[in-house]
């Protein structure tokens, strides 16, 4: 199928939607200046950090508990490359069909933010987010902008003790209360799932689109390369999410004049 058809087919199925789950990973945010992770070209593809670690070894709960300084070098740096980002259209026109439909949820992996602020309310952040810190001994929490002007690791200011960013590390469980809110959502059925922007090798990232697949529910990626559902979705667009979200709206909105287009 076309590229033309197969957008006219997503458009007519989004159109007809009320219920809708965007499943978004990294790539929804590159065209807002922010690295992928594991994709070719990306902030950790197929290379070991200074300390000679894979970068799974160096973010993940162990290394936090034992060795803070080494695995907030590297959220640090993922910080510092997400710093002054902007939503692009794509986290735009995701937060403007939530006006439009009964329910749209977004389940993503990123830390970013964007989605929020965006626009989007019913944003499920399954992998947390590095905007809110707490400390590992008294549990104190805040909430910071950004890490500029933090001390690496940043201490406590009550009690003295490293404070962490509420994010899931490698090895770590994800949040319950996230987990509960997506199995909420799906049990509420859906008219369409669509993943953008995630190679889905995650079972909880790749879940929702089995789970949509197995109850008749249309499918959709939105992915420049390959992933783990590809082969299984109903639509497939070969397209970033910056390009593929303004050319559904246009074509869900005919009539709507270009200069109220929210792009």
């Amino acid at each position: 199928m076309s590229v033309d058809k197969t957008l006219a087919a997503v458009a007519d199925v989004l159109a007809r939607a009320q219920r809708i789950l965007f499943v978004t990973g990294a790539g929804i945010s590159v065209d807002s200046g922010l690295p992928t992770y594991r994709g070719i070209g990306g902030l950790y593809h197929d290379r070991l950090t200074e300390e000679g670690l894979t970068i799974e070894e160096a973010l993940s709960g162990e290394m936090m508990a034992t060795r803070p300084e080494i695995a907030w070098r590297y959220i640090a740096q993922i910080e510092s490359s997400c710093r002054g980002a902007q939503p692009n259209a794509a986290h735009r026109l995701i937060a403007a069909l939530e006006q439009e439909k009964a329910l749209v949820c977004v389940l993503t992996q990123n830390v970013d933010g964007l989605h929020r602020a965006a626009g989007s309310r019913n944003v499920i952040e399954i992998h947390g987010t590095v905007h809110r810190l707490h400390c590992m001994s008294c549990r104190q929490g805040r909430r910071v902008e950004d890490y500029a002007g933090l001390s690496i690791p940043p201490e406590c200011p009550r009690c003295g003790g490293i404070l962490r960013p509420d994010v899931v590390l490698f090895g770590e469980a994800l949040p319950e209360l996230a987990i509960e809110r997506l199995e909420s959502v799906l049990s509420q059925g859906m008219d369409a799932v669509v993943s953008i922007g995630t190679t889905s090798v995650f079972p909880y990232i790749a879940g929702p689109v089995l789970w949509a697949a197995r109850q008749g529910v249309p499918t959709i990626e939105i992915n420049p390369g390959d992933t783990t559902v590809s082969a299984i979705v109903d639509h497939r667009l070969r397209m970033c999410a910056a390009e593929a979200l303004p050319a559904l709206w246009q074509r869900m909105h005919p009539a709507e004049p270009a200069e109220d287009r929210p792009l």
